[in-house]
């Protein structure tokens, strides 16, 4: 696959024969797709021109294959969708997720010729927008630094890599700086989609990164579906990088040992973002600016007073706790100042709640219990605690301590943990 490739996916060898032979008649060098798995291969060889994407395919839609290139950071050139019987609303999908323009079968040969040679022209005037391979996301610091000389040592080694750290710290951003902009990067959502389809998502990380997120929590099913796809990572050219916020110790403990063995040759552990609270200020204004410009809520600003609280705060839930707060601010924020009382009364929200079976030393445990009965105590406090943090959101309380939802009732309907429903205000 060329840069100077016009890609043509469609089921139908009709169309692709059709239009193949209009566009070869009129200079442009073609390459022909059937399905979906055909074009994330060719997709993967490198990036084309221009894409011409059937939305009705057997094996993948068209709208789902360019939702799944714009996740990846591989929506790096213009794509036209095309179809006989597509709705308004699939075309306005289809455009909202990146699409270019929406072509209606039986396409006449004027509106294909229009249309391409304005969507090329687009290709080469407009820059595409690709996945920032950086780590100024995370800050400038001096800890910031030697974390990217960890990753830039090791870039070219060809063995899985372990990133640890607290929730929050940035995995991702991680993983991403170290695939290349325009290879593919697919990071399942849950362990489930390892089990169900462990060889799909290493076929479609061919030549990119498979993302694991945190396997701290994989039961015993994900951790044998993991182990099965090791030996296909070398055949498809996929580098497997995982994170956890489980300490190695207990990741032992859980894990198979030669699997462990396996996944932690490379270990690099990131900083807490209060480890480098100078990066503070900036982060959060960087967070702001994209903000106010993705959703046009006017000008919005912080005070200096409200940067140096953002900058004391001790972030448990790291990056990625400040971008949701600044994001808040931002879009509930009466005034276009931000000053320091609505960022003290959001972060008040994230506070725990104190507890009448803690004192001032924290938690107190009754050591002299059997072991099942210690740890139940422990995991209630546990759960309390990031309950109260997430001021009872349940949804980041499952993202914070890396537990499925489902899985997450279920421990803590186990534990006697009562979650209290938030009251819409």
């Amino acid at each position: 696959m060329g840069s100077n490739d016009i890609l043509i996916v469609d089921d139908e060898i009709g169309i692709r024969e059709l239009l193949s032979e209009i566009l070869q008649d009129e200079g442009y060098r073609v390459v022909v797709a059937e399905n979906a798995a055909q074009a994330r291969l060719l997709r993967n060889q490198g990036r084309p021109a221009l894409v011409l994407l059937d939305i009705w395919m057997p094996d993948t839609d068209g709208v789902t294959l360019l939702k799944e290139w714009g996740s990846n950071g591989q929506l790096t050139m213009p794509v036209v969708m095309m179809s006989g019987h597509a709705t308004i609303d699939t075309a306005v999908e289809a455009t909202r997720i990146g699409a270019f323009d929406f072509l209606e079968k039986p396409i006449g040969l004027q509106k294909l010729l229009a249309t391409v040679k304005r969507a090329l022209k687009h290709g080469e005037v407009i820059p595409p927008k690709v996945v920032e391979n950086s780590l100024a996301t995370l800050g400038k610091s001096p800890l910031i630094l030697i974390l990217k000389k960890q990753l830039d040592q090791a870039q070219n080694l060809a063995f899985p890599l372990l990133l640890t750290g607290e929730p929050g710290s940035g995995f991702v951003a991680c993983a991403r700086y170290l695939t290349p902009a325009t290879a593919p990067f697919i990071a399942p959502d849950s362990q489930d989609a390892l089990i169900e389809s462990g060889a799909d998502l290493v076929s479609r990380a061919s030549g990119g990164t498979l993302f694991l997120r945190d396997i701290g929590h994989y039961e015993r099913k994900a951790q044998g579906a993991l182990a099965a796809l090791l030996p296909k990572l070398d055949k498809h050219n996929a580098r497997l990088i995982c994170a956890t916020s489980t300490g190695l110790p207990e990741l032992l403990d859980r894990f198979d040992p030669a699997l462990f063995t396996y996944l932690s040759q490379i270990v690099v552990p990131l900083p807490s973002l209060r480890e480098h609270r100078d990066d503070i200020p900036e982060l959060a204004e960087h967070t702001l600016a994209s903000v106010v410009e993705a959703s046009k809520t006017g000008s919005r600003r912080f005070t200096s007073a409200a940067l140096n609280a953002l900058r004391q705060h001790d972030w448990p839930g790291n990056h990625e706790q400040l971008q949701n707060i600044v994001k808040s601010l931002a879009l509930t924020s009466a005034d276009s100042d931000i000053d320091v009382v609505p960022v003290n009364r959001v972060l008040a929200q994230f506070s725990p709640p104190r507890s009448h079976a803690a004192t001032s030393s924290g938690p107190q445990f009754n050591f002299d219990q059997p072991l099942r009965e210690a740890r139940d105590e422990f995991e209630r406090a546990y759960f309390e605690h990031h309950i109260g943090l997430e001021g009872g959101n349940m949804s980041r309380v499952a993202d914070t301590v890396g537990l499925e939802r489902t899985h997450l009732y279920r421990k803590l309907k186990q534990l006697g943990v009562q979650v209290v429903k938030r009251q819409r205000s």
